[in-house]
């Protein structure tokens, strides 16, 4: 039985509609786990990863390390952090582009938007917990 009669089930059309999402959805798209201590401080798991959010790589070759984040590259679906860099073969440093999923955020850039949104998130989880 469909649950929703505006959304597809089909496998197809999902990855149509994330492939081709405009970049005001694929902002919400790429959202990033908060880590353990700030988890714990906002209940909040996960928030949309933007520009100054400081970050660790949990994946791949550039695991375990730190850095903030200097571009959101939404039309790749990646993102650019400082000193995560490769050499071309002219000795040119070029970022390296690593994908939301794949970091953990340990310090937020705050804002009184990105505030707004931790309290909005905060409350709808607390009233989840009390139903």
């Amino acid at each position: 039985m469909k649950l929703k009669a505006t959304v597809s089930r089909d496998a197809c059309k999902a990855r149509k509609a994330h492939f081709n999402a405009p970049s005001h959805l694929r902002a919400k798209i790429m959202s990033a786990t908060l880590s353990k201590d700030l988890r714990a401080k906002y209940s909040v798991r996960e928030i949309p990863i933007r520009v100054d959010d400081e970050v660790m790589i949990m994946r791949g070759n550039f695991k375990e390390r730190e850095g903030k984040v200097t571009q959101c590259y939404r039309k790749k679906w990646r993102i650019h952090i400082e000193r995560v860099t490769r050499d071309k073969v002219n000795g040119q440093s070029v970022a390296v582009g690593i994908h939301p999923s794949k970091v953990v955020i340990t310090k937020i850039k705050l804002d009184k938007d990105r505030k707004a949104l931790l309290d909005r998130k905060n409350k709808a989880t607390k009233s989840k917990a009390d139903a």
